[in-house]
């Protein structure tokens, strides 16, 4: 899905982007590929070539596929955030790792998923295709979580349990090589189901309608609606139902009825194979970016065209694809890559197409090698940020483990369950900033979308270091009010909802820095490079992730000693998790400085209409025309 226009950027959407994190789409949708039906999917697989008057285009299944891609991807994610939500108190309480080790392995698995769509898109788009892409995945997702199950079932599988006595002095035995090993093992499977699921659910969806007409566009715009809806429902559903069970009732049964969902996820999304319509794979858009690369690197020697030169050297520059609905015009940025493009004798055939790709290179591929560059950047700014929004499924739920969680005389909220309150902030703001804030700043600024996407993530780098600040200060009251009650579970008196403010403000951060890169990404790449625009995000929480993980290794490295804890010890009263994030929002202020830097540099996307080159898009110039 690509952002042509501000305009479409509705409510619906806007909680979609920032719900489901990330959902690249290939780049085969936007060429809108031609649609195989199963049986010429089936005969190209078996090496069979058919001739286009044999071949039988298929009419797209439209909402009759719904049910089962839309179930296919509730019971998934049913599944995954069930598993996800409370896994840091699965692996303090059951596999009795210290609180740093059970958040680094809940970090570094993070960091895989996230990585791993990025290679389930490529896979997808350059051999296999989304169909078998999902169903390969979904059986890798299914046998992870029926490893957790036996893991949580089978008392040789975990560490033996242990008494209150040394769950209080931390003196439980903690887990063997085999035992890490296998849990290890699952959460392996569980990526690689991350990466195939994920990145092909929503572009499937989107495959059984047909764009070219007015019926398919309503039905990708209400498919969009629908996978919201379902969405925040299964979200509720895990966070408090499935969180519940885990903690009140079994680990068995809290991981045994996310893996149910995961076998009802399979057998509909086979059921529906009479009815999808398949888009046969178009090839990945990562051989183009290498090929523009490799044809600048072997004319190196020759001479960079000045702007007066340009229209005198002759540069490839073929007129694009009917599908294509943009084009990229020829920039002075990079451009030493122009030499890519410098057309030699023999380099171009008759017909007008290249002798060589990997010697010659179009002035497309050229601009789109320079949007990746003028990204990269901003990009790299938003890994920070994302380092203090992973804290909410890690540290927070420690402090909450360590505070009143009572909600009246018998019921405890969870601990896994908090992270709602950041949600119900950012499904609250939504709306009112779409239909109140945006209008009110359209009219002072001239900008269809009220404020440039780079000042939208700016004010997104603002309310995670506020939100971390404010985590620091709660966390040193908690740790007081703690010692001075000097309670023997040392649980301090204070209400879990102290946590609100940094979780409310953490929701505010996600709203305008998670939708605002969302959208950035989308607009800034070119359409066909729409796989590779969303993965980025993912790639950002991956490596957040990954910063996290390293962080919390050094502080245990380099704090504590003289007979005084770490400041991440597994006793949180010991510790001093408020400094922990204190540096957090330290991290912040510095990448803030940096991110002014690179947005006050960065050159939005300029773009021509393909039919015609003379008309420039008003949405760049508008973006353009107000520096953040």
């Amino acid at each position: 899905m690509e952002m042509k226009d501000s305009k479409q950027h509705s409510i619906s959407y806007s909680w979609l982007a920032c719900c489901i994190k990330c959902f690249p789409i290939s780049s085969s949708q936007s060429s809108l590929p031609p649609r195989l039906s199963p049986v010429d999917e089936l005969t190209e697989k078996q090496g069979l070539v058919l001739s286009a008057s044999k071949t039988t285009k298929r009419k797209p299944g439209g909402w009759r596929a719904m049910p089962y891609v839309l179930g296919n991807e509730t019971f998934e994610r049913l599944a995954s955030m069930g598993l996800l939500a409370n896994f840091m108190i699965f692996l303090m309480t059951q596999f009795h790792l210290e609180q740093a080790s059970a958040a680094n392995v809940l970090n570094i698995w993070t960091t895989a998923a996230n990585f791993s769509p990025l290679v389930g898109a490529f896979i997808s788009d350059a051999y296999i295709g989304r169909f078998l892409t999902i169903g390969f995945s979904s059986f890798a997702s299914l046998l992870g979580m029926v490893t957790l199950t036996l893991i949580a079932g089978f008392p040789q599988l975990h560490p033996p349990p242990c008494t209150s006595l040394q769950l209080l002095h931390h003196q439980c035995q903690g887990p063997t090589s085999s035992q890490m090993g296998l849990l290890i093992l699952a959460l392996g499977l569980l990526s690689i189901g991350t990466g195939g699921i994920r990145p092909c659910n929503i572009p499937f969806g989107v495959d059984q309608f047909d764009p070219t007409t007015d019926e398919g566009r309503k039905g990708i715009n209400s498919f969009f609606n629908w996978y919201y809806t379902t969405f925040t429902v299964v979200l509720i559903l895990a966070l408090t139902v499935v969180v519940y069970i885990q903690n009140n009732v079994s680990w068995v049964w809290g991981f045994g009825i996310p893996t149910f969902c995961m076998v009802g996820s399979i057998v509909l999304f086979f059921f529906g194979m009479r009815v999808y319509v398949y888009v046969k794979p178009e090839g990945s858009v990562f051989t183009g970016i290498v090929q523009a690369l490799v044809a600048a690197y072997k004319k190196r020697e020759l001479k960079i065209p000045t702007e007066s030169e340009e229209n005198v050297v002759a540069l490839y520059d073929p007129p694009p694809a009917a599908t294509v609905v943009t084009k990229l015009p020829l920039t002075s940025q990079f451009r030493f890559l122009n030499k890519g493009a410098i057309v030699l004798e023999g380099e171009v055939k008759q017909d007008g197409s290249r002798s060589n790709a990997w010697r010659l290179s179009s002035v497309q591929q050229i601009e789109e090698v320079k949007c990746i560059l003028r990204i990269v950047p901003v990009w790299a700014s938003g890994i920070i940020s994302f380092v203090a929004i992973v804290q909410q499924s890690t540290f927070t739920i420690s402090q909450a483990l360590k505070m009143d969680r009572h909600l009246g005389p018998k019921f405890q909220i969870p601990p896994g369950s908090l992270i709602i309150i950041s949600m119900v902030t950012l499904g609250l703001w939504v709306p009112v900033y779409d239909r109140l804030v945006v209008p009110a700043l359209r009219k002072i600024t001239k900008i269809e979308s009220g404020i440039t996407l780079l000042q939208r993530i700016g004010i997104g780098l603002v309310f995670s270091i506020l939100s971390m600040v404010v985590a620091g200060l709660v966390e040193r009251m908690r740790r007081a009010s703690a010692i001075s009650h000097g309670r023997e579970d040392g649980v301090a008196p204070m209400s879990v909802f102290w946590l609100a403010p940094q979780l409310s403000l953490m929701g505010f951060a996600e709203a305008f820095n998670i939708i605002g890169q969302i959208e950035f990404y989308n607009r800034q790449f070119p359409e066909n490079m729409s796989s590779i625009a969303n993965s980025l995000f993912c790639v950002t929480m991956a490596g957040a992730s990954y910063i996290s993980s390293l962080l919390v290794v050094i502080l245990q490295h380099v704090t504590g000693g003289h007979g005084r804890p770490d400041w991440l010890a597994n006793d949180i009263n010991a510790g001093r998790i408020d400094y922990f994030y204190f540096i957090i929002a330290a991290m912040g202020a510095l990448n803030m400085v940096y991110f002014l830097v690179v947005a006050r540099r960065y050159n939005y996307k300029a773009v021509v209409f393909a039919n015609n080159k003379d008309e420039k898009s008003q949405i760049d110039v508008e973006l353009n025309a107000v520096k953040p």
